[in-house]
């Protein structure tokens, strides 16, 4: 059962498969912190200064004991962190279209299957018929 196992693993798709996902997770990293730190701030100041991390719809607000110390958390829609999750969405998008184009570019494109000509019997009875004649 080791033996398999260790097969399985050493096979190169789990490996490509492996690496492909710890990439996945650095890209996404670096997408979300563009996203968040790049693009949305200048999203904000062409939309009037705003910043839509902070956007919400408060359903319930914050209630705030004598002492200082919240009683009861805000309970919040916080529509801004899904915009902001949507142009992720989109940019992701976007890379994974243009990394998927250009890997198309380098595969050789796949040459058509040559015409198959008459079988030796087909020119047999083509060569009979036209004697026939």
């Amino acid at each position: 059962m080791l033996k398999e196992f260790k097969n399985f693993i050493m096979t190169g798709n789990v490996v490509e498969f492996a690496v492909a996902v710890i990439m996945a997770g650095a890209v996404g990293a670096v997408v979300t912190g563009f996203v968040n730190d790049i693009v949305m701030p200048l999203v904000g100041q062409l939309s009037g200064g705003m910043d839509f991390a902070d956007m919400k719809y408060v359903l319930s607000p914050e209630v705030v004991a004598a002492d200082g110390v919240a009683a009861t958390a805000e309970v919040a829609v916080r529509y801004g962190a899904w915009i902001n999750t949507l142009v992720n969405l989109v940019i992701v998008g976007f890379v994974m279209f243009m990394v998927v184009k250009a890997y198309n570019k380098t595969k050789k494109p796949v040459e058509a299957a040559a015409p198959a000509g008459p079988s030796q019997e087909e020119l047999l009875t083509q060569i009979r018929d036209l004697l026939k004649k």
